[in-house]
């Protein structure tokens, strides 16, 4: 496994880590469906247990996860090695009462909450989880102080920003000052990090580091799914609800798959080298942060650690779609 340093940090994470949204199983915000189907403990650990052994340090939570489920379970399965691991955690989806999630005291709130959850006398990276800070940014500036504040008792290492658009990372970055962005990256939409592109350009200018959410596109690009036969998903599962999975877009991606298959084979191994080594020949990029259910799927992300991908091989990716 290789690692690689977050910003101007002194924090090292692996560059395949695991995302543990799929620990908090189906969950709820405001009606919506915001989780997974439900995930098996010991299948979990089963996958924990590896990916430690085989050089994975950082590990990627949200108090919304299941709304603490997963900041738990993560704790519980890591037992003494809680403090031997790089853990991330955010703040800014799960509400609770507060009229807003960055009123100050809920981010302290969720902060100490989030400690006692995974068992830590502090957190390795705290993100704000989104941009949404209130109608005309009326929670930003106390927000920030307070984040400030908790780095400044030593209960937060690094602080980072979590956003979905150019807009809200142009706007947060100057004010924010984080060290790592993350946000949705992979091959089929890496808009954040392309050349030329505004927040890659933030990355560069501010030397931030990058973390990659869904690098296989939630298994997309895995050839996962039947565009004859497509997925249906639960309530309280997020995907219930996204385009991405319906026979329309399944049909249109088909063709460049078959494409990646001919190139790279069709073993899932082999697509989740060619997806997570596409994205980590960005040098803006710290790590990609897969989810995974099962030791099965730790083990297929985990093959891609020490096959980087030669300059053609990424070029041929990128030209595939692109198209």
């Amino acid at each position: 496994m290789k690692y690689r340093k977050l910003g101007n940090s002194d924090i090292e994470v692996s560059e395949i880590s695991l995302g543990c949204w799929t620990m908090g199983g189906l969950n709820w915000n405001n009606g919506t469906s915001i989780g997974w189907a439900n995930v098996d403990e010991d299948e979990v650990r089963k996958g924990i247990y590896y990916a430690l052994d085989n050089g994975v340090n950082h590990f990627d939570n949200a108090d919304v996860y299941g709304n603490g489920r997963a900041e738990r379970m993560l704790a519980r399965i890591l037992d003494d090695k809680v403090n031997d691991v790089i853990i991330a955690t955010k703040v800014g989806w799960f509400q609770g009462t507060a009229k807003h999630a960055y009123e100050p005291l809920h981010i302290r709130h969720q902060c100490e909450q989030s400690l006692i959850n995974l068992n830590r006398d502090y957190i390795d990276i705290y993100y704000f989880h989104h941009g949404n800070f209130g109608e005309n940014d009326e929670y930003l500036d106390d927000a920030v102080g307070m984040i400030y504040k908790l780095k400044e008792e030593g209960k937060i290492r690094i602080i980072g920003q979590s956003a979905y658009s150019n807009e809200d990372f142009e706007k947060l970055v100057p004010k924010v000052k984080p060290t790592v962005l993350q946000s949705s990256a992979h091959a089929i939409d890496h808009h954040f990090i392309a050349d030329g592109e505004p927040v890659r350009k933030l990355l560069e200018v501010y030397k931030m580091s990058f973390v990659a959410f869904s690098p296989l596109a939630q298994g997309l690009l895995l050839d996962k799914y039947d565009k004859d036969n497509p997925p249906k998903f639960e309530s309280g599962d997020h995907r219930e609800r996204s385009p991405k999975f319906t026979k329309e877009y399944l049909t249109e991606l088909e063709p460049k798959l078959e494409k990646i298959k001919s190139k790279f084979g069709s073993e899932v191994n082999e697509l989740s080298r060619a997806a997570q080594q596409y994205l980590l020949h960005f040098n803006v990029v710290g790590a990609v942060i897969p989810g995974f259910r099962n030791l099965k799927q730790v083990t297929d992300n985990l093959y891609a650690s020490d096959k980087p991908l030669t300059d053609e091989e990424f070029e041929y990716i990128k030209k595939v779609f692109s198209q």
